[in-house]
């Protein structure tokens, strides 16, 4: 997980201890939001090398669009900043689950989506150190060009996402996923668009309230217990534990583990400091896995 710096110290501190009166007028202030939002990322982004050479070239390499709204639309309040996720259909490899939209490269599409990128009034160049980018990290701000583009084109294809109802908050360290031997690098952006048309692949939108991310009593020990194919007449099963998060939605359980959890995490400890409890000493849901995980068959 991304270290934190003296000021993000002192932010933490600042909002968890003993002023949590300032989260909460920053959580009803979207601008002020957005603005410290796009701060702390710049802050956490400054002399890291955030895109190797060659990204383009293999194809473990995938991009996501961390998307965040402040229309929540879980009922039970006004508008609130949110996280918006897919959860996917059973017609995909990790069925069930949440992520952010997202996928590998395209090379010939993106890099003509990339020179959208680079006009003037485009989410890009509207973000305000897009300028620094290009000026002072060059390699990187071609890759980070390309890597934005994907994510967009995904999000378009999967939930009909207007690119240009985007706010680019800029980029985050990326994470991976060994299991499909993907490496995955995240581009927050704020939204204004409420509704959605999702694809095949995606089952339906979930909104998650940065409030109740905020909230320790909402994390939980996910053990996983695997279902593997017969061996030597029997079933093997295997059992792993992780740290997950229980969001409540119209009487249905959501629960957010994995990659998509890890980058999550990542971007509440580099904007508010927060960390979840740890897994020792949270309460334990069980869920099971089997080869349709892998495959998505039904």
């Amino acid at each position: 997980m991304a270290g934190l710096s003296v000021k993000q110290v002192v932010k933490r501190e600042y909002f968890f201890g003993g002023q949590s009166s300032s989260m909460e007028k920053l959580l009803k202030a979207p601008h002020a939001l957005v603005e410290h939002m796009i701060g702390a990322l710049h802050e956490t982004n400054e002399g890291e090398y955030l895109f190797p050479d060659g990204i383009s070239k293999t194809s473990e390499t995938s991009s996501v669009l961390f998307l965040l709204s402040r229309h929540c639309n879980d009922g039970r309040s006004g508008p609130e900043p949110c996280v918006v996720l897919n959860k996917r259909s059973i017609k995909v490899r990790q069925p069930g689950d949440l992520c952010f939209p997202g996928g590998r490269i395209s090379i010939q599409a993106d890099s003509y989506a990339s020179r959208f990128l680079t006009l003037p009034f485009s989410p890009l160049t509207r973000w305000p150190y897009w300028h620094h980018w290009r000026n002072h990290r060059r390699l990187e701000a071609r890759r980070l060009v390309l890597l934005l583009a994907t994510a967009l084109r995904e999000s378009f294809e999967e939930i009909r996402l207007n690119p240009l109802t985007v706010q680019f908050l800029g980029p985050m360290p990326s994470q991976s996923l060994p299991m499909f031997y993907r490496v995955l690098y995240p581009m927050v952006v704020w939204i204004r668009q409420k509704f959605f048309l999702p694809n095949w692949e995606v089952e339906k939108i979930v909104h998650i309230p940065i409030r109740n991310l905020l909230n320790g009593d909402n994390y939980a020990c996910y053990r996983l217990h695997f279902q593997t194919g017969p061996e030597s007449g029997q079933s093997k099963r295997l059992q792993e534990d992780f740290p997950c998060f229980r969001h409540f939605e119209k009487n249905k359980k959501e629960v957010l583990w994995g990659v998509t959890f890890r980058i999550v995490m990542v971007f509440l400890e580099i904007i508010f400091g927060f960390k979840p409890p740890e897994i020792s000493s949270l309460p334990v849901i069980h869920g099971v896995l089997d080869e349709r995980y892998l495959d998505g068959s039904v």
